[in-house]
């Protein structure tokens, strides 16, 4: 079994001893597993320690079986184990939390301090028995002897897979580890913006967080866009504590202006009047997991042969579908950094690949051309085990069926999401095995038509990308005017520059500074340093969503154009930059002069001289729709 790895803090004392209580208890779970080659057996087994085992990967899937030992040998064998290891990480726990009651281990065996009930000298307590030496006189393990409020301290320094596999060793640790207490927080990192005081229709958070496992990463990052067609699409994904629901929706803007005014600094530039609207397309989900489709489609994926939880698609019951329209989830496996490497040597569009490389990601996936015969992944994009799964890209297929055309979902309304769920299974197989004949020359597959179906590859940002800081303060999500185009969506980007003293930026304090001016003088000489990317996520048919509008190649005095004296700009900083345009498709595309008139942190202007034009952008507020 792949040990699961451990999400501790800063080394501070109760962080030092939650890592060295993990490291005991996977210490323990390792060694149990691997002592003469015998499966793993975690106490005597009922039904309610099998409910802990949902979360972690099965011993099946990497094709290792065991022989299985006797009960009573693998008890013997779990609790050296456990034991063992928590004897060799308590002395790092304890020390760091000042206590002066180390353990340790003397010839594989657990001694106590000088105030216990040993001696406290290793060569002397190695020969006191056992059950002495583990803490108290009923054989218990160490970590189970320290008060409660400590096991459960320690506990709550521990990731979900890690908490279940602690739940997982014993009853003791079990009662600990189902605590909602610790569930709860597991629960809120993944939902920012939205308190979650109630596990919602879940009897329990830990039952919540098991509904949800593998989805918790879209709420998290939030911000996903997409590589469909050259326009793209900009979704938010948030959680409804209230339905225990993961929802995204389409983010959208309008402006209604339609005025115009010429430039006082220049009389042959307009002015477009820019006053947008932000705000979701509630109407039509673009993806969506309810509580109770969850638990339905749960036990149709584990009990089909052959089926993987991480490779399966999803389907989603979308409150919108009409029609015979259908959506499946997917995850996705992240491209090796030489896949990568090879796709951006052949330009754009780069082989497909999702996000484009002109936006900062950590993971890049192959995405795949719509069409006949391009609606599905490559088999190795499928991941097939937990760590195989992106959680920074996923993808969705869409279609649409015709009445009285065969549907893969043809038995819903006879056996429900389960009996959909072995119906899209049985085509999957046969398409599979169509598409081999296909390949060997014995024609196509007599399947029932999927009308424009379409496989879109979504990724996300890093939140640090899109996260003002003070000497980074244009960093941001931003909706741009495009005239005739609409509105778009941009994310302004600004790379972190290597650090420079006062001389180096070519600034002194004067005699006459006071402390608050020299700040602020120092404060300037970064803010207007380095670069500035205007990056697209949504696109037009000209420059598509992945690729640069403009690019200013440096904010301070060497590309300093002036600071604007006009009624319209006064006080703003201009600074030189070069749009980017295209023929219709992105063909002939090039850069073009303009400038970057920076009005606030929270409003720009694009001056695009060879047209004539000036066009605005403004920031989006995105927290502002992460509470339903």
């Amino acid at each position: 079994m792949e040990a699961p790895d451990l999400t501790c803090g800063p080394a501070d004392g109760a962080k030092a001893a939650a890592t060295a209580a993990a490291e005991a208890t996977a210490t323990a779970t390792a060694t149990a597993s691997s002592t003469s080659h015998e499966t793993p057996i975690y106490g005597r087994v009922d039904a309610a320690n099998e409910d802990s085992l949902d979360l972690l990967s099965s011993a099946a899937e990497r094709g290792v079986k065991p022989p299985r030992p006797s009960p009573a040998s693998a008890q013997r064998h779990r609790h050296a184990a456990i034991v063992k290891g928590i004897a060799a990480a308590s002395s790092r726990a304890f020390g760091s939390l000042g206590m002066q009651r180390p353990l340790g281990l003397t010839n594989g065996r657990p001694w106590l301090g000088a105030d216990s009930s040993g001696s406290g000298r290793p060569e002397q307590d190695a020969q006191m028995p056992s059950h002495r030496l583990a803490g108290s006189s009923d054989g218990a393990p160490p970590l189970l002897t320290i008060p409660p409020e400590l096991v459960d301290a320690i506990l709550s320094h521990l990731s979900a897979l890690d908490l279940a596999a602690a739940s997982a060793t014993c009853r003791a640790l079990r009662r600990h580890a189902l605590s909602d207490l610790l569930w709860q927080p597991l629960v809120q990192q993944n939902v920012p913006g939205v308190q979650v005081a109630s596990a919602g229709p879940c009897a329990s958070y830990r039952e919540l967080y098991a509904t949800h496992d593998r989805l918790w990463f879209l709420p998290r990052y939030k911000i996903w866009f997409c590589d469909r067609d050259l326009t793209g699409r900009l979704v938010l994904v948030r959680y409804d504590p209230r339905r225990g629901c993961i929802e995204g929706y389409q983010l959208v803007a309008v402006s209604s202006q339609s005025t115009f005014e010429h430039w006082s600094a220049d009389p042959e530039v307009i002015i477009h009047g820019f006053e947008p609207v932000v705000k979701l397309h509630l109407d039509r989900p673009v993806l969506q997991f309810r509580v109770r489709d969850r638990q339905e489609d749960g036990g149709g994926i584990s009990q089909r042969p052959g089926a993987n939880r991480f490779a399966d698609e999803m389907p989603m019951a979308l409150d919108q579908r009409l029609g015979g329209m259908f959506s499946n989830f997917l995850l996705t496996t992240p491209l090796r950094s030489e896949e990568v490497g090879r796709l951006l040597e052949l330009g754009y569009p780069y082989g497909s690949m999702w996000p484009s490389p002109v936006i900062p990601a950590n993971h890049y996936v192959s995405g795949v051309q719509s069409g006949p015969g391009h609606s599905r992944p490559r088999r190795h994009d499928r991941p097939r085990r937990r760590s195989e799964v992106s959680d920074q890209t996923f993808r969705i297929r869409q279609w649409m069926e015709l009445a009285g055309t065969p549907s893969p979902l043809r038995f819903m309304g006879q056996r429900g999401l389960v009996g959909a769920l072995q119906a899209l299974v049985e085509e999957m197989i046969e398409e599979e095995a169509a598409g081999a004949a296909a390949a060997a020359g014995a024609g196509a597959s007599a399947l029932g038509v999927h009308i424009g179906e379409e496989l879109i590859t979504y990724s996300t940002l890093d939140p640090a990308l899109y996260t003002p800081t003070p000497e980074k303060p244009w960093r941001g999500i931003w909706v741009g005017d495009y005239s005739g185009h609409g509105c778009e969506f941009l994310l302004i980007h600004q790379p972190d520059d290597p650090p420079a003293t006062d001389a180096e930026l070519g600034i002194f304090r004067g005699e006459d500074d006071s402390d608050e001016a020299w700040q602020q003088k120092r404060l300037d000489a970064r803010v207007h340093r380095g670069r500035l990317e205007g990056i697209k996520l949504t696109g037009d048919p000209n420059v598509p969503r992945g690729e640069y509008t403009f690019v200013v190649n440096d904010l301070g005095p060497d590309g300093l154009v002036g600071t604007a004296t006009d009624a319209q700009f006064a006080g703003a900083r201009i600074v030189k930059s070069q749009g980017h345009i295209a023929a219709t498709g992105f063909l002939r595309d090039k850069f073009i002069e303009s400038q970057l008139i920076l009005i606030s942190p929270n409003k720009l202007a694009q001056h695009w001289i060879a047209f004539g034009h000036v066009s605005f952008l403004e920031r989006v507020n995105i927290d502002q729709f992460l509470v339903p």
